[in-house]
């Protein structure tokens, strides 16, 4: 959505181009506002009405003066990119990620109500903190430190194991990520980036899910999950720096083009 999105605003992506490509997420997209002012205001339809399609999202970001937009994964321990104790922070933080368009003083957080149906809820914002660039060579470096960590701490905890059909495990629940399509002149690196981070945060779901993966006590279950956090947020670091590289390429490329 963030990409697209920006792309769609400085003229690097079709509005179709855009409605076609977020069905990756859900066949079924739709909007409203998050309480009745901000609907009037955005000519959205309130919270107890029929939510629209996106298009009418589209129209109201750029109303608003949407430039670009950024990607927000919050976690408890980490607000990055929320803006206090609001209603939108609190949704965010419940949903775990969020799209926002600080230009329009808009953020997105998306939530599947039912088997292919997302809704997007439209919350205005105020100013927000500052973000953190990091660089997407970065991300991915950091990322992979993170990785060999967390290996190396769990072998001497003598707490990681493998277990038949692992494999294949990891392979069922990343074919089960959306794969979604994206705007021509994407950086390579930054796709490449986003795949790593789909791969990881797998195997970290399966290792989750295997829990204690060894563990013999409380405490080395406790150990093993310290291990593990450094690289669960290496792996969100590293799809929002990806997405935020991607965003500049798309915009600065069209920009010059003018």
């Amino acid at each position: 959505m963030v990409v697209w999105t920006s792309a769609w605003l400085h003229g690097a992506a079709a509005s179709d181009d855009v409605l076609d490509a977020v069905q990756a997420w859900a066949e079924v997209n739709q909007i409203r506002a998050v309480d009745d002012a901000t609907a009037t205001r955005l000519e959205l339809p309130g919270p107890h009405e029929t939510p629209a399609g996106l298009a009418l999202l589209l129209a109201a970001v750029r109303r608003a003066g949407g430039d670009t937009g950024n990607l927000v994964l919050p976690v408890s321990g980490d607000a990055r990119g929320l803006d206090g104790s609001t209603e939108f922070a609190r949704n965010a933080m419940r949903r775990g990620e969020a799209a926002v368009f600080a230009e329009a003083g808009l953020a997105l957080v998306p939530e599947t109500v039912a088997e292919g149906i997302l809704d997007w809820t439209v919350h205005e914002v105020g100013e927000l903190p500052p973000r953190e660039h990091i660089p997407v060579g970065e991300a991915e470096h950091d990322m992979s430190s993170a990785m060999r960590e967390a290996a190396s701490t769990l072998t001497e905890l003598d707490v990681s194991r493998s277990r038949p059909g692992v494999r294949e495990e990891i392979a069922e629940t990343i074919s089960a990520r959306p794969q979604p399509s994206w705007p021509g002149g994407v950086p390579q690196r930054c796709l490449r980036v986003l795949q790593r981070a789909t791969e990881v945060e797998s195997i970290l779901w399966v290792a989750t899910e295997d829990a204690p993966g060894g563990a013999m006590s409380a405490s080395a279950d406790r150990a093993r999950g310290d291990a593990l956090r450094p690289l669960f947020d290496s792996v969100r670091t590293a799809r929002c720096a990806a997405v935020d590289e991607m965003v500049r390429a798309l915009t600065q490329s069209t920009d010059k083009q003018r």
